[in-house]
């Protein structure tokens, strides 16, 4: 017809555009109809044919759809730490285990001012992979703690995990698979580089079968003579998730001689630091930033790696100087402003946490945080609204029970106890495994008189939060009141493992034995 233009994009080449505008679903769509026709209208002779095109294209589109980056997917569940054949050095010299965190005390608040997770690390400013998971000393306090993963608190087996990923990937193709990986020749795959690389992601990160896409790694590095550093790092990544960490150590290695990479550096930290060797990962990230100076990853590495060994002072230094690089990096900007507040200086941490507002950061976490900064820099007019917003924000009930508990701690500073009470009960409502609410409750109640029902509280509270010595000490305190002096001794005891530096439990053991003395 007069007036139309034929202004029709080739198919192949819509399918690219909505690649790159990561409109997945319509790209694979396309792809399909392209691989449906006959082979007959390919040209047989190119070396890189439209049917070669649209299958590579979506493969990649596929694979797009479930892609987690590896560096920060790092969940340890309880099958890895309590059946981990590595032998690592049971004990370790201070300051060089991640499993002793409290060993090298590097000028950081003591858990008197800045609550400890699980594994005995102070709790950050950030959630991430990392900070979810901590290293439980036995089994059965493994098994005992709930499973959620908002402190250090052991999750599900990772390889769980992958599974669940591999299972979501079978709906971005409801039809079935897109390549049966039985039937595939891996050694015809391995001599097209540009197919093989494709098909490697796609049947790691979509299919999750680790043990097809190592084979595939192994026969396209020989083909490639062992000179491609990219197949290194793959089957590296295929070692690290199968938990053959030496020989996954062994590849990135290599991958780094051949190639200096970023990510190859911070793929092997990762190595170091699932074996326990945080010493060795620091060293690898500072060389890697000899040569890759200002490189944001690798301070912010640095960062993680002593605010995990507790070293609290120069994890804000490494974090300031994430900062020089980008300003824009929410982590770095969280945790200095987490540390600032636990080193009493709200007013400092209140600025760095305004910065995450002006970058659009909007989140319930945030204005609970900010709720908590404004009541504690006494400026009282904005801290009920920001903890209005972090309840309107709050996205589950474990984000609901944050915010409640400290509109608690707000009460209790303004002195209006029954407001309090409520606070910390509608917090046992959102979240029964808080423990810190379960302990002010039972304080609460032992103001009012209520000794039954606070003991039974602090026992709760124990019994979920063994590595928290405020529940133990306040047992003791009032056990000791009611004249039952063996269980005050044995719950001193433990508050006193819980934060040997604390004095007040040091002064009950020793009326205690001056007690037993006498008897």
């Amino acid at each position: 017809p007069v007036g139309r233009m034929g202004l029709e994009l080739e198919p192949l080449f819509q399918a690219w555009s909505y690649f790159r505008r990561r409109k997945f679903r319509q790209c694979s769509d396309i792809c399909s109809q392209l691989l449906e026709k006959p082979l007959g209208e390919q040209e047989p002779d190119a070396e890189y044919t439209v049917f070669q095109a649209a299958w590579s294209l979506k493969t990649r589109a596929l694979t797009e759809m479930v892609y987690v980056d590896e560096i920060d997917m790092d969940q340890e569940g309880i099958a890895e730490m309590m059946l981990d054949e590595n032998a690592i050095a049971q004990v370790a010299r201070p300051g060089t285990s991640l499993k002793l965190p409290g060993t090298s005390q590097g000028g950081g608040p003591s858990p008197a001012v800045r609550p400890v997770t699980q594994s005995g690390r102070p709790i950050t400013g950030f959630v991430r992979p990392s900070t979810q998971s901590g290293r439980p000393s036995t089994m059965e306090q493994a098994i005992k703690t709930p499973r959620t993963a908002l402190t250090a608190r052991p999750i599900t087996s990772a390889s769980g995990r992958y599974m669940r990923l591999g299972t979501a990937s079978m709906l971005t193709n409801p039809d079935g698979p897109f390549i049966n990986l039985s039937r595939l020749n891996f050694a015809k795959y391995a001599q097209k580089p540009k197919l093989a690389k494709a098909l490697f992601e796609y049947i790691f990160h979509h299919e999750d079968d680790v043990k097809n896409a190592l084979d595939l790694a192994a026969v396209a590095t020989e083909h490639a003579q062992f000179k491609d550093w990219w197949w290194k790092v793959q089957i590296g990544k295929c070692y690290y998730r199968l938990g053959l960490y030496r020989e996954a150590e062994k590849q990135f290695q290599s991958a780094l001689k051949q190639q200096d990479m970023v990510d190859t550096i911070l793929y092997l930290a990762k190595v170091y630091l699932r074996l326990d060797q945080p010493v060795t990962a620091l060293n690898l990230f500072k060389q890697g930033l000899d040569r890759f100076p200002g490189e944001v990853t690798l301070i912010c590495g640095i960062a993680r790696i002593y605010e995990e060994m507790n070293n609290i002072s120069l994890s804000a230094e490494y974090y300031k100087d994430v900062l020089k690089q980008d300003n824009t990096h929410v982590e770095a900007i969280a945790c200095i402003g987490s540390n600032h507040f636990y080193s009493d200086q709200p007013e400092i941490a209140l600025r760095f946490y305004r910065r995450l507002l002006q970058m659009g950061v909007y989140n319930c976490q945030l204005f609970n945080n900010l709720g908590l900064c404004c009541f504690y820099a006494q400026q009282y007019d904005m801290t009920l609204s920001s903890f209005e917003r972090a309840l309107f924000l709050a996205e589950n009930e474990e984000e609901t029970a944050d915010v409640w508990y400290n509109l608690g701690h707000v009460a209790v500073g303004i002195g209006d106890l029954n407001l309090a009470y409520q606070c910390f009960k509608l917090t046992l409502v959102n979240n029964n495994d808080y423990a810190e609410a379960y302990n002010n409750l039972a304080v609460l109640e032992m103001r009012k008189g209520h000794i039954e029902q606070a003991r039974a509280l602090l026992q709760t509270a124990s019994s979920l939060a063994p590595h928290m010595y405020e529940h133990h000490y306040n047992f003791a305190i009032l056990s000791e009141k009611v004249g039952d002096l063996q269980r005050s001794y044995s719950a001193a005891q433990k508050s006193e493992e819980a934060f040997p530096g604390h004095v007040d439990t040091q002064q009950l053991i020793k009326q205690l034995k001056q007690h037993f003395a006498m008897l």
